[in-house]
């Protein structure tokens, strides 16, 4: 399959996505993760989809590293299906929503490098679901100073920005500057070359980015608020959404029951109500995010269902296959840590 001009091949790669969607944990499965062990969670992993990542795996590591690894591994390999099934401009859509992993993992190899983190333990947390190769992911292991990784990152849609915040990161000797610079990358080439006169699937592709693009300035714009910190927010703006303008975002997170009631007057209304009154009972920002991420899981679901033959299908199951593996991963650290299920359960993405 590839992203060469032809007609993109929805019906065949929603419905393959349905049935992958249908096999995804649901809350019972996580009420029973939640009592168990690590070594329990493997067992039950090992009867599930997750079997064939279990077994090849298991002779090398046990408990919770094996989980972590064969969550990776599972997470990559769905996605690898759904650019081998998809055609057309569908490929296109995918190719670059499924960037966002090669955005997470060059800010997982700048954090691993600023706290001095072995190689090793900056290769465990990779998700090698993107474009990078295996053997530039290698190299950004194995460099040594956050200088070689932006050299490394030369040629790739991240390297203009990167060269920018690296200059203020020698003054600052902060990450803040090159993680803002990556996401702003990321989002700048998901929305680029976007149709002028686009049809009803695309339209609703657009309301999808559009809508992840408010909701991380919103994110962003009320960390700032809650931190009390010195910051411009307009530093932080997303261009792309339909929410806000980098003035508005400024202004409004200056005063935070404002932002709040423009959010609730918004098209996101009724998805983002309950994240809302989350924010207001919360002592921090944690519940809120959570919130947030399972509204942007039941907005995508909601642009699917306006039109199921269109990429809303499929880059919803990309949301809720992220979930799931980050739902698996919060239990099993969790129950390592010894909280308890109630705890855990707090730490829960379920839409």
């Amino acid at each position: 399959m590839s992203a060469e001009l032809g007609t993109a091949n929805y019906e065949y790669v929603t419905a393959r996505v349905r049935s992958r969607r249908a096999s995804l944990f649901d809350e019972d499965d996580y009420r029973k993760l939640v009592r168990m062990g690590p070594g329990e969670i493997a067992r039950f992993m090992e009867e599930t989809e997750y079997e064939m990542e279990m077994n090849a795996l298991g002779a090398r590591f046990s408990g919770v590293d094996l989980i972590e690894y064969a969550l990776n591994r599972n997470l990559a390999k769905h996605f690898d299906d759904l650019l081998g099934w998809a055609d057309g401009p569908l490929y296109d859509y995918v190719a670059r929503y499924l960037r966002k992993f090669d955005a997470w993992n060059v800010k997982t190899v700048l954090r691993g490098i600023y706290s001095d983190a072995a190689p090793a333990e900056i290769e465990d947390d990779l998700i090698t679901a993107g474009e990078l190769s295996e053997s530039l992911l290698d190299r950004l292991v194995e460099a040594t100073s956050i200088e070689d990784v932006v050299e490394l990152l030369g040629g790739t849609l991240f390297a203009d920005g990167l060269a920018e915040a690296y200059e203020v990161y020698e003054q600052e000797a902060v990450l803040v500057p090159l993680e803002n610079a990556i996401d702003r990358a990321y989002y700048a080439d998901l929305i680029a070359n976007l149709p002028s006169e686009p049809n009803r699937a695309e339209e609703l592709y657009i309301q999808f980015l559009r809508a992840e693009i408010d909701f991380r300035n919103l994110r962003n714009a009320l960390r700032i608020s809650r931190s009390g910190a010195d910051i411009d927010p307009a530093e932080f703006y997303i261009e792309g959404g339909r929410l806000f303008d980098a003035g508005t975002l400024r202004q409004l997170a200056a005063n935070p029951d404002e932002l709040v009631a423009r959010v609730r007057d918004s098209v996101y209304g009724d998805e983002l109500d309950a994240a809302l009154d989350e924010l207001a009972d919360a002592e921090n920002l944690i519940g809120f995010e959570h919130a947030l991420d399972a509204a942007l899981l039941e907005y995508s679901d909601t642009l699917s269902n306006r039109y199921p033959l269109s990429v809303c299908p499929v880059l919803a199951y990309v949301l809720a296959k992220e979930r799931e593996v980050d739902n698996i991963r919060a239990i099993a650290r969790g129950r390592e840590a010894g909280l308890d299920a109630e705890e855990i359960e707090a730490e829960l993405i379920i839409a």
